[in-house]
This record gives C-alpha cells, structure tokens and sequence, in this order.
C-alpha cells in the first residue's frame, strides 16, 4: 500500500497478522479527549500504555460516543455490521513493533466480530513517533475516511502539529482549512484550555474535562467572530461579552440563546444582575490595580465590569465540575454544587427569555422602517437602470408604467396605515399623505 509521509510517496508491504497481536494506539487522536473521561484509568494508560487494562480502556472509548463515552457510538455499531457482512476492504497501518496507526476502530470492530487477524500496512522500523503521526493525520484527513475525528480531537491534532513547527500556512493546508479559521480553532482550543483551568477546585482536583465542550463547536465560533469584532472597538466591553457567552455555553444554552447576550455589559445590566441568585451576586474585585515586578510601581489592571464577569464565570465552572463528579466529592457537596448550577442556570433561563422577548419586540418595532429603506435603495437603483435603458432605448415602456402604478397602489395603502392615530404626524408621514390625498398622486 501506499501512504502519505511528508508529501512523499511511501510504499509498505501489506500482511495478514493476528488480532491478539495488535496494540491499540494511545496516542490516537481519534480518543485523544476522550482520555480524560476517567482520570484514574488515563492515569494508568499514560503510565503503561501496553497493560491489559490500559488497552481495554482504549477499546471502549474506540466504541463509545465522542461526546458521551458512556454511551456506545451507532457508528461503530454501524462499522461492525459492515465488516461482519463484508469484511475488511482496506488494510489498517500499524508501527513495526505492531502499534495501531491507521485502523484502530476497525480493528475493536474486528475483534468484537469474532474476526482472528487483519490485514494491515507495516510501517519502517526507523520511524519515530513524529513520523508515525504525521502519517495518521494524512490518512485520516482525506475526504473518504470512515469516521471523522471529533472536533476537539481536530484541535488537538492542529496543536500537536504547530508543537512540531510546522507554520500556520502549512497545517491549515493539511487540514484544508483556511489560514484564518486555522487560527479561529487555536484560539478556540487555547480558550477551553483556559477554562479547564478555571473550573479546578484546588481542595478536590475537580475540574471539566475536554469532551466537556464537544458540542459546543459553533457556539465557540460564533463566540470567536463576536469577540473579534467588538475587540477592535472596545477591549473591555469585548471581555465582558466573552465571559458571559462562556458562561452561557457552560451551562449547555442553545446556539440561539447565546446569540442573545450581543453586549454583555447591557445584557448584566439589564436581565441578568436581578436574577443572579445571592450566591453568584458577587462581584467586583477589591483592587483590580497589577503590580511590575523590579519596578515597584502597579498599573490599571482589568476593569470592574470583566473582573465581575470573570468571577461569575468560574464560579459556574466550578459548579459544573462538582456536579459530576461524585466519586471526587461527597455527596453533599456534589449535591451543593448541583444545586448551585441548576440555580444560576435558571437565572440566565430567565434573563435570556427577556432578553429575547425584547430583541424580538425590537426587531418588529424596525421591521417597517428597515423595508422601506430596502425600498428606497431598490427605486435608487432603478433611477440608474432607467437611464441606463433610455440610453441604450431598451425601454419597455408599458411595463414600466404599469409597475408604477403598483407603486401608487401600494403608496396609498402605506399611507392609510401610516396616518392611523397620530395626531401630529412627522414630515415625512405628512408628506406621503398630502402625496396620496385626492390631488396629491393620481
């Protein structure tokens, strides 16, 4: 068979070998965030790899749901039944000391169907791990691979080849994206690090894991183009708006509903600080000043409005990671911090509501003024048109005519809504009235 290896065409000789023979991979990044679904069992894979255990726990997240590796996948479910009926097409890749590179899924599927062996490619005895996933990521990111890698296993595969040093220019290539979504996602990636972080109890290690977001790939990137455009504008009011649409994201609001919070220091403001139950009311920094080491001197740090914000957000994060995680905490403090979330979860319900109640009002309130400014462009474009078309005596003139007299249909009823019930019109109400009255357009 042949395979990609840093854009060079790579032969290897295909063999039939038994399945028992076979190692999962454990740097796949197929599961790379799925690892840290269970923290003791990924601590004893990152120790020995090659265990019993450890290989076991690969082969159920190879089964399991990228977003909920308690739930099995139907894809793998619907590979198994494929192999069964038809059998391996295409030969798996594995290192010469007999590590899964390309095939890792196939061959779970393979063992759970009874199969003995697989055909798979085997790669030179002198490669590294480099050149190991070099050749997984050029396999797995062709159009026609099976099973697409997570989303966040995509991040991780982007930050593993910058970590090599590879430029922007070149990853997003492989990954045939553009440059600027390439750093869309690192920033993306860089951002659920942070907030990984944030939720940690430093008392009990509780903390979110990476398939904590996988769902949450659009909102991100809403969140990305948002906060890049108000940045430009105002820094702060930028940070604000980030940190209650994380928020937002953390306590699992739809796409829609995050979409709401378009300024987040309005959005506090006006829906949010009334709802906030006591406990999350909290705010404002003490001293919010940085000081330079060496220098002895402090300046401005970040302001009032972000510090509240930001202090908000951990506390749902940290709220979130002790609902989880019963086997850390006991059960009255993972009961507290469930009750903490599910309180700040209905405060936002609330806020969100009204603030879509509002934006919905808003938006019917602008409806008719914004339809008759898309008038007032389309009859300046015709103006252009017509002149164009006597130019060129291309008028038809009849047509023209009658399409005006629609016009003058469609003037007078304006008109006759317009006037209801005002009893001091402005002057551009007056003039379509005196426009439309007997003696105005016939």
């Amino acid at each position: 068979m042949t395979v990609d290896w840093n854009g060079q065409a790579l032969h290897v000789d295909v063999i039939e070998t038994p399945l028992n023979g076979l190692y999962f991979n454990p740097a796949t990044h197929r599961i790379r965030a799925q690892r840290t679904h269970d923290p003791k069992r990924d601590a004893e894979l990152e120790a020995d790899p090659y265990s019993a255990a450890s290989q076991d726990y690969l082969k159920h997240l190879l089964q399991a749901s990228p977003a909920d590796p308690n739930r099995r996948d139907p894809e793998f479910d619907d590979l198994l039944e494929s192999l069964k009926e038809f059998g391996q097409n295409d030969p798996g890749l594995i290192t010469h000391q007999g590590v899964l590179v390309n095939g890792n899924t196939r061959a779970a599927a393979l063992r759970e169907s009874g199969a003995q062996s697989m055909r798979v490619g085997v790669l030179p005895e002198s490669f590294t791990w480099a050149d190991v996933n070099s050749v997984e990521l050029s396999l797995q990111l062709r159009k026609d691979h099976r099973r697409e890698y997570s989303y966040i296993n995509r991040l991780l595969a982007m930050e593993e080849q910058a970590a090599l040093g590879r430029t922007p220019e070149l990853i997003a290539k492989e990954f045939r994206i553009r440059t600027e979504t390439y750093r869309q996602e690192r920033w993306i990636l860089g951002v659920i690090y942070e907030l990984i972080e944030r939720s940690r109890d430093p008392e009990h290690g509780t903390a979110l894991r990476l398939i904590d977001f996988e769902h949450h790939q659009e909102k991100l990137k809403e969140l990305y183009r948002a906060y890049d455009k108000m940045k430009a504008i105002d820094p702060d009011r930028a940070d604000v708006l980030k940190e209650l649409r994380l928020a937002a994201i953390t306590l699992e609001f739809a796409k829609t509903d995050v979409r709401l919070i378009e300024d987040g220091t309005e959005f506090r403001k006006r829906y949010l600080d009334s709802e906030l139950p006591a406990g999350f009311a909290a705010a404002d920094p003490a001293d919010a000043s940085v000081s330079i080491p060496g220098l002895g001197i402090s300046v401005a740090g970040t302001s009032d409005a972000v510090a509240a914000a930001r202090g908000l957000t951990d506390q749902i994060l940290r709220a979130k990671a002790g609902r989880g995680a019963t086997g850390v905490l006991s059960d009255d403090q993972s009961r507290a911090a469930s009750q903490s979330y599910e309180q700040v979860k209905r405060a936002f319900d609330t806020a969100l509501e009204t603030a879509g109640r509002n934006a919905r009002l808003k938006k019917r309130k602008q409806m008719a003024p914004g339809r008759l400014a898309d008038a007032s462009a389309s009859i300046d474009l015709c103006v252009a048109d017509l002149v164009q078309a006597r130019s060129s005596r291309s008028l038809d003139e009849e047509a023209f005519d009658d399409a005006v007299l629609k016009l003058r249909d469609s003037l007078r009823k304006l008109a006759k809504q317009a006037g209801r019930g005002l009893q001091n019109p402005g002057d551009g109400v007056t003039w379509l009235l005196d426009a439309t009255a007997p003696g105005g357009i016939r």
